[in-house]
Parts: structure tokens; C-alpha cells; sequence
């Protein structure tokens, strides 16, 4: 069962809320949080601002393809990730934009591309990301003390996060698809916490611990949560990566995931272990193996 629980309850350090949290992180990987900063308004206002951008003619979309980059921002067309090897390329079209530092050189941080039009979509999207950067960030708060550590453990690892906002777009399960075709393939997140915004159209499936994939939706303003790769890692297996996927139904479907990573140079390996695994590294490994410009599928 995925629970649903109150940001405010969280923030507040609600030791009901906080166990809950806790269960879920350690136990489906999955849950919903209502009454957070953005209201259902707001997120019909940026999901409204996604769907104007991918009605765009292609040419217009192709002025920002991030297939020309060396990273992974801008427009990306359908069949351009391929999430799951044993699975077909993903049919869904994507909107990336992250923390700009082109200074740096790295393309995690590489310099957002933005489209002419819709008018206003840059700062509807900038506004987004600052905004849910913030809850993510008082949710990884609560995960802290569910796992025994400070509140504020996260805080400094980051204040350059490798957080990538993305709008999704996934159309009418095509005629053609087979077995092996998705609006994303199975899959699990990449870094530590997902943020994700929807329009109410079901399709998002997750994967129970006995193998049954079991739908999971939520109207907007409610988000949807799980934990990443990276995250499962940094607490030695506490915290729970969830596979999950997107089969694609008869409606279209928007989505808007935040997926909020560490700082590049952010240890991610289990506190006394020893090691050092540096979540940059392991976040650009997975995305090549993820983007087809960026290496997947070749060789």
C-alpha cells in the first residue's frame, strides 16, 4: 500500500508522519504527500506550460534537441532513451532542465537550452524547479531522522544538487506497440529522491516486492515519491529503489518528475563504510547508458 502523508506533518516533525515516512522509504520505496507549498493550481499552470511546448511544430523542438549536446538538456524526442536493454527505445518526448554551472565543464551541470515559445515557459519552469526543489528538500529532512542521522545530514551535500527537472510526455499507447515497448520501460531512479507532478491520467505502474506491478496515480498538487538508486545506496540498503514504469494507456499523459540529486562531489557511499562512490560519477555512468546521444545503444 502506498501511504500518503502531510508535507506540513513532515516539516513539523510529526512523529506519527515521520514513522510512516520512514516505513514507506524502507519498506515500498513509493508514497504521496499532499499540502505542500504548490497548489493544485500552480501545478495545472506548469503541466499547461509542458503540454503548449510539445504541441509545438518539431522544427521548433528541434531547436533545442538535446540529441546536438553533450548532455541532457533541452528537447528530447521519442525513442530517444532507452531506460530497460532488453526493451525497446521509450516512446515518450521529454523537456530536461537542471542547476546551471557550465563553468565547470561537467555536463551534469551544463547550461539549460530554452525554446522561443510558449511565451512565459522559462520562468513558469524556473519558478517549478525553485519551488519544488524546496519540498524535495524537507522530505530528504524527514528521511534523515527516519534513518538515525541529524535532520540537516543532507543539507550541505546539496547546495549544488545535480537536480534535474524534466516534463514527460507520453501519447496514446500506440497501435503498433508490442511486449517490449513502453512510454518508459522498467526501470529504477538514478539518484535519491523523485518529486513527480502528473495531470491525474493513470499509467505510472510500480513493482510490488512479490514481482506484481500495481498501479499508483495522483491528481495534481498530491506528488508522487520514491527513492533512487543513489539514495539506496548512501544508507546501505535502508532506503528502498522501487522499479517502476510506464505502459501507456488509450489517454495522453503529462507527468513532471524532479529528480533530486547530490552535489557531484557528494560521497554517496554508506556513512563508516570506507568507500567512496561519487555521486557525479555514478549519475553520469547511468545516463549514458540511458540517452542514446550520450552513448546507449552504441557499441
Amino acid at each position: 500500500m502506498i501511504p500518503d502523508l502531510d508535507a506540513e506533518l513532515i516539516a513539523g516533525r510529526d512523529p506519527q508522519t515521520l514513522a510512516t515516512l520512514r516505513e514507506a522509504a524502507f519498506e515500498t520505496g513509493f508514497l504521496r504527500v499532499t499540502n505542500t507549498a504548490i497548489t493544485p493550481a500552480r501545478m495545472r499552470l506548469v503541466l499547461a506550460a509542458y503540454a503548449a511546448f510539445f504541441d509545438l511544430p518539431e522544427v521548433e523542438k528541434r531547436a533545442v534537441d538535446m540529441a546536438v549536446t553533450g548532455a541532457n538538456r533541452g528537447w528530447g524526442a521519442p525513442h530517444s532513451e532507452q531506460v530497460d536493454p532488453e526493451a525497446n527505445p521509450d516512446y515518450k518526448q521529454v523537456f530536461d532542465s537542471g542547476f546551471e554551472a557550465p563553468q565547470t565543464g561537467l555536463a551534469v551541470y551544463a547550461a539549460n537550452l530554452w525554446p522561443d515559445r510558449p511565451e512565459g515557459f522559462r520562468q513558469i519552469v524556473e519558478a517549478y524547479y525553485r519551488d519544488a526543489s524546496a519540498v524535495a528538500m524537507s522530505l530528504l529532512r524527514g528521511i534523515a531522522e527516519g534513518i538515525g542521522a541529524d535532520r540537516s545530514f543532507f543539507d550541505d551535500k546539496f547546495d549544488r544538487p545535480m537536480a534535474l527537472l524534466r516534463g514527460n510526455a507520453y501519447p496514446p499507447r500506440p497501435d503498433w506497440a508490442g511486449e517490449k515497448d513502453f512510454g518508459i520501460a522498467a526501470h529504477t531512479d538514478y539518484g535519491c529522491l523523485t518529486l513527480l507532478g502528473t495531470d491525474g491520467v493513470p499509467g505510472l505502474e510500480v513493482q510490488t516486492r512479490d514481482g506484481a506491478w500495481v498501479a499508483v496515480n495522483a491528481q495534481p498538487g498530491t506528488f508522487i515519491i520514491n527513492f533512487g538508486e543513489m539514495l539506496e545506496m548512501w544508507t546501505e540498503g535502508q532506503v528502498r529503489a522501487t522499479p517502476h514504469r510506464v505502459r501507456g494507456t488509450s489517454e495522453a499523459r503529462i507527468s513532471v518528475p524532479l529528480f533530486f540529486n547530490p552535489n557531484y562531489d557528494a560521497n554517496v557511499a554508506p556513512a563508516g563504510s570506507g568507500q567512496v562512490i561519487r555521486a557525479g560519477d555514478h549519475l553520469q555512468k547511468r545516463f549514458n547508458e540511458t540517452y542514446k546521444h550520450l552513448g546507449a545503444g552504441k557499441g
